[in-house]
């Protein structure tokens, strides 16, 4: 279990958690939240399950679910975000199929979830690479990635089918060089002085980040 001030993440389990995210991902009655995963909108609660099950057996990708604990939020599971292509060795890891229902999207506790599992691969597991990869269609995905601290590599064009079309993937990534710096960023922004009453941010996550150094031609 890995915990913050706004949410924690637990290891998927449909037994505990499946109920509950149905309800908060069926908020989304469009189900635009599924347009760029191989997998959704699920119309039943036992078509989740019958998702949620074997993710949770897995071990890669690792699933966790998001549990908000925001005093200013609907408590309980809101989202899911896994761990995958695992490789100790090389120490590389990525995060991905992230899904969050309408009751996390855009609050502080979505933010503070990407912040604990970089905390893990980072702090904990002594990863060196931490990988973030999207749909290049998919603004909001790659929008967050920048927010978050990721770096931009490229576009590996056709590099997957999903749901019967091609998909190019943007990529992105951080390492372990960058992480104190980030991690700071992310500690500034996740303090309760950074909110209002109504936990609405003050100041941007990285606008407090110092300006880098310049270098002139001598």
């Amino acid at each position: 279990m890995l915990k913050g001030r706004y949410c924690r993440l637990e290891r998927l389990d449909p037994d505990r958690h499946a109920s509950e995210l149905y309800a908060a991902d069926r908020l989304d009655t469009r189900g635009e939240s599924w347009t760029y995963l191989a997998y959704g909108p699920f119309g039943t609660l036992d078509e989740y399950r019958a998702w949620a099950e074997p993710a949770a057996a897995g071990t890669d990708p690792l699933f966790y679910t998001v549990i908000s604990t925001d005093p200013n939020e609907r408590p309980g599971p809101v989202g899911v975000l896994s761990l995958l292509r695992i490789e100790p060795a090389m120490g590389v890891i990525e995060v991905g199929h992230v899904h969050y229902s309408p009751l996390l999207q855009r609050r502080r506790a979505a933010t503070e979830a990407q912040f604990l599992l970089a905390s893990y691969v980072f702090d904990e597991l002594g990863y060196r690479r931490y990988e973030w990869k999207c749909d290049a269609l998919n603004a909001p995905s790659r929008a967050a990635a920048q927010r978050l601290g990721y770096s931009f590599e490229g576009i590996f064009r056709q590099a997957v089918v999903v749901k019967g079309r091609n998909r190019d993937t943007a990529w992105y990534s951080m390492i372990d060089d960058e992480w104190p710096r980030l991690r700071e960023r992310f500690a500034r922004w996740l303090h309760p002085d950074n909110f209002d009453a109504d936990g609405r941010q003050l100041s941007p996550l990285g606008a407090a980040d110092p300006a880098p150094e310049r270098h002139g031609d001598g």
